[in-house]
C-alpha cells in the first residue's frame, strides 16, 4: 500500500491574510504543518482569537449524541491521534492526551483535535480527557489503542452463493453501506448492503440473487441481516437504504423499500412467503409492494406500509418492460425544522412522486405526497440519479433539491428550473461571497438543458449563475474548492464532445471563470490532507476485470495532474466505473473524512483514515445536518459525496456554532 507522509503545495501567492478567514496550508509532514500568515489554530472555531460566528435564531434539530470517536495510528514519527470536536462544545473546549496513565499533555489542546506521539508504540493505550466544557461534559473517554495499519478493519459475514432459477451461478460483494447510532451508545454502526454479482441495471433483463443488509458494530460484532427475498431486484435503483434517529429516542431505525418474502433480523416474514413474482425476464412488476422500517439494534420489523406510489400501470411511467416504473430515490430531511422525516420517491425521467413520512409511535404517518400528475405535467422528467437536502430558502426547514427541480418542506414546487435529468448533483454553500446555498448538476438532455451539459445555480430560486457548454449527455460532474487561487470551489464536467469519462472537459471557478480545460476525475472528493482544499477519490480501474483499486490523489493547479497520496492496495471500489466507496463520511478523529472500501474479497470493510495532523479545529461535520443528511442519502443510486452547509476551502469563514440538540437527552 502507498501512503505518503509528505506532500507540498504552494498555496495561493501573495495573499493578504484577514483576520477570520482560514487558509489552505502551504506544505505538510507527518509531524507537523507549515502555513501562510499566522497559524490555523489562532483562526477557527475552537481556537483562542476567534469566537464562532452568531448563527441565525431557529429551532434545534435533533442529532445524534456521539462519542470522540478517539483513533490512532502507528507510523513511522510514533503514533498520530484524532477525535472529534462536538456540536455542543464550547468554542474553548480544551483536551488532554493521556497514554498509559500518563498525561502528555502540559496544557490542554485547544487549537486542534489531533495529536503526535513520537513516544507511542504499538502496545500504548491512550485516553482522551476533556476539559472546559462544564455542565458534567467533562469526561474520558473509552481507553484505545493503535491500528497496526492506516484503517480499520470490520469483518464481514459474506453471504453465501447462490444460483438463479434458470441455472446461473453468482456469489456476493459488499457494496454501498451507511452509517448510524442504532444501539445508543454514542458510537456508529456500519449497515452494509450485500449485492449479488448478478445485480442489474433497470434497463436489462436477468434474474438477479437476493439483497442482504447487515448491521455491524465497529469491532466487527454482527447484529443482525435482512434478506429482503426474491421479490426485490438487485441494483442501484432498487433499494435505496435510510439508516437515521427519526424518533428521536438516541437509537436509529433502518428503512427500506420490501416486498413478499423479505425476513427481518429474527426471521420474521413480511407478506407472502411463498410468493415469486418475477417474470421471465426477472423484473418484479407485480405483487404487492412495502415500505417497512426497522429497528435499528434488533433488525426487526416496527412497521410497514403498502409503498406509495403504487406501480398501477407499468407503461404509465415511460415504458412497458419494467425500466422507468422502478426508478427510485430516498432522503432524510427535517421538514419541521426540528425532527427528520423520512422520503421516498418513485420515478423521475417522467412520472415522478415523492412520499414523506414521520416516524411517530413507531408507525409510518404520512406527512405529504408531491405526484407531477396532479402538479402539472412541467414537473415530469426533472429528476436525477440522486439527489440533495438542504434549507434552500433559509426559513429553517429542508427542500428537497430534486435533480432540476426543488421541492418545498410542505410538499409544493419551490422552482422548476426544466432543464431535465442528470446524472450527478451537488448542493452546499460553493460561492461564500453569494448569500445561501448554490448547486451544481450535469445534464443529460441537450434539447431539455439547451446544450448546456452542466449549470451552477441558486439553490432557493433556481437562477442559473453560470454553465458548461456541451453537445452531448454529461454523465459525470463534480464540485470542491481543489484550486487556493480562486475564491470558493470549483465545478468541473466533461464538455464539448468529449466522452464521459474524458480528463478533458471545463474546470470553472464559483463565480464561472473557465481555469482549465483539464479536470480530475468526477466520483467522490474527500477532505484528507489535513488542508482546507478537498482531494480526489477515485480507483486504479482494471476494465477487464472490472474492478478499481481506490486512490486519493491531490489536484496540482500548476500542472493540471493529480498527485498521489493514496492508493489502497487490497481494497477495491464499488458499481463499475462509478468508483466509489462504500462509504464516505466524518466517522473517526477529527473534522476530516473516512473512506470505506471493501477489501478485494469482501471479506472486511476497510474503513482508511488520514494519518496526517492537521491545525485546523472543525466540530465533526456529522453535526451539521446538511452534511449528515448527506451520509443518509449518499447510498442512493448514483452514489455522490457528502457536502456541509457551509464553505470549507481556501479563505473560509469560521461557521457557526451547530444549532442542534443531542436526540435521546435533554442537551
Amino acid at each position: 500500500m502507498a501512503f505518503p507522509s509528505k506532500c507540498s503545495y504552494k498555496s495561493r501567492a501573495g495573499r493578504a491574510w484577514k483576520a477570520a478567514p482560514l487558509t489552505a496550508a502551504a506544505s505538510l509532514t507527518a509531524a507537523a504543518i507549515a502555513f501562510t500568515g499566522v497559524p490555523l489554530a489562532q483562526a477557527n472555531p475552537g481556537g483562542p482569537n476567534l469566537p464562532a460566528v452568531s448563527g441565525k435564531a431557529e429551532t434545534k434539530r435533533q442529532v445524534e449524541n456521539l462519542d470522540r470517536a478517539p483513533v490512532a495510528v502507528l507510523t513511522d514519527q510514533g503514533v498520530t491521534l484524532g477525535w472529534r470536536m462536538l456540536g455542543l462544545d464550547k468554542d474553548s473546549v480544551g483536551f488532554h492526551v493521556i497514554r498509559d496513565g500518563v498525561q502528555l499533555t502540559e496544557e490542554p489542546i485547544r487549537d486542534t483535535t489531533t495529536y503526535v506521539d513520537p513516544a507511542g508504540t504499538a502496545a500504548s493505550k491512550y485516553v482522551i480527557k476533556t476539559v472546559g466544557n462544564g455542565n458534567g461534559q467533562d469526561r474520558l473517554s473509552a481507553e484505545f489503542t493503535p491500528l497496526a495499519q492506516n484503517y480499520l478493519a470490520i469483518k464481514l459475514d459474506k453471504p453465501a452463493d447462490g444460483v438463479t432459477p434458470t441455472g446461473q451461478a453468482y456469489s456476493y460483494t459488499a457494496n454501498d453501506a451507511s452509517v448510524a447510532d442504532l444501539d445508543g451508545d454514542g458510537s456508529y454502526e456500519i449497515i452494509q448492503l450485500w449485492n449479488p454479482t448478478n445485480a442489474q441495471d433497470n434497463s436489462k433483463s436477468g434474474f438477479t440473487g437476493n439483497v442482504y443488509v447487515d448491521a455491524y458494530k465497529m469491532d466487527g460484532t454482527k447484529l443482525w441481516r435482512i434478506d429482503l427475498g426474491r421479490n426485490i431486484r438487485a441494483g442501484a435503483h432498487y433499494t435505496q437504504l435510510l439508516a437515521y434517529d427519526f424518533d428521536g429516542d438516541g437509537k436509529a431505525e433502518v428503512s427500506m423499500k420490501t416486498a413478499d418474502g423479505t425476513t427481518d433480523g429474527a426471521g420474521t416474514v413480511i407478506g407472502n412467503a411463498a410468493a415469486d413474482h418475477r417474470n421471465s425476464g426477472g423484473y418484479i412488476l407485480s405483487g404487492p409492494e412495502y415500505l417497512t422500517v426497522f429497528n435499528g439494534a434488533t433488525g426487526t420489523v416496527m412497521d410497514t406500509v403498502p409503498y406509495d406510489p403504487p406501480r398501477g400501470r407499468v407503461s404509465a411511467w415511460g415504458d412497458g418492460y419494467g425500466n422507468r416504473v422502478d426508478r427510485f430515490l430516498a432522503g432524510v430531511a427535517y421538514l419541521d425544522g426540528e425532527k427528520p422525516s423520512l422520503m421516498f420517491s418513485r420515478g423521475y425521467y417522467t412520472r415522478t412522486v415523492l412520499v414523506t413520512y414521520d416516524l411517530v409511535d413507531g408507525k409510518l404517518v404520512k406527512r405529504w405526497s408531491f405526484d407531477s400528475d396532479i402538479a402539472g405535467a412541467e414537473y415530469r422528467g426533472q429528476g436525477n440519479h440522486n439527489l440533495s437536502v438542504a434549507d434552500v430558502d433559509q426559513d429553517g426547514k429542508d427542500e428537497f433539491v430534486f435533480g432540476s427541480m426543488t421541492i418545498d418542506d410542505d410538499g409544493k414546487p419551490l422552482y422548476n428550473t426544466k432543464l431535465g435529468h442528470g446524472d450527478a448533483i451537488h448542493t452546499s454553500d460553493f460561492d461564500p461571497s453569494r448569500p445561501g446555498l448554490e448547486t451544481f448538476a450535469v445534464h443529460e438532455s441537450m434539447s431539455q438543458s439547451g446544450n448546456r451539459g452542466a449549470t451552477f445555480r441558486d439553490s432557493a430560486t433556481g437562477e442559473v449563475i453560470w454553465s458548461i457548454p456541451a453537445a452531448r449527455d454529461t454523465g459525470r460532474g463534480a464540485a470542491g474548492d481543489i484550486d487556493p487561487r480562486y475564491a470558493g470551489a470549483e465545478g468541473w464536467a466533461v464538455g464539448g464532445d468529449a466522452a464521459w469519462n474524458s480528463p478533458v472537459g471545463y474546470l470553472m471557478s464559483a463565480q464561472g471563470e473557465r481555469i482549465a480545460d483539464k479536470i480530475p476525475a468526477a466520483n467522490f472528493l474527500a477532505w484528507w490532507d489535513g488542508d482546507l482544499l478537498r482531494e480526489i477519490v477515485d480507483h486504479d480501474f482494471d476494465a477487464a476485470a472490472g474492478v478499481g483499486v481506490p486512490t486519493v490523489s491531490k489536484w496540482n493547479w500548476e500542472t493540471q495532474s493529480s498527485d498521489r497520496l493514496l492508493t489502497a492496495t487490497g481494497a477495491r471500489t464499488n458499481n463499475h466505473t462509478k468508483g466509489n466507496p462504500s462509504l464516505q463520511a466524518d466517522l473517526l478523529g477529527d473534522w476530516r473524512e473516512e473512506l470505506a472500501f471493501p477489501s478485494s474479497d469482501s471479506t472486511e470493510l476497510r474503513i482508511y483514515t488520514s494519518t496526517s495532523p492537521t491545525e485546523v479545529r472543525l466540530r465533526t461535520l456529522m453535526h451539521d445536518t446538511v452534511y449528515r443528511t448527506a451520509v443518509a442519502r449518499e447510498n442512493v443510486a448514483y452514489n455522490q459525496p457528502p457536502h456541509p452547509s457551509f464553505f470549507i476551502g481556501e479563505g473560509m469563514e469560521a461557521p457557526a456554532k451547530p444549532n442542534v440538540t443531542y436526540a435521546g437527552t435533554d442537551k
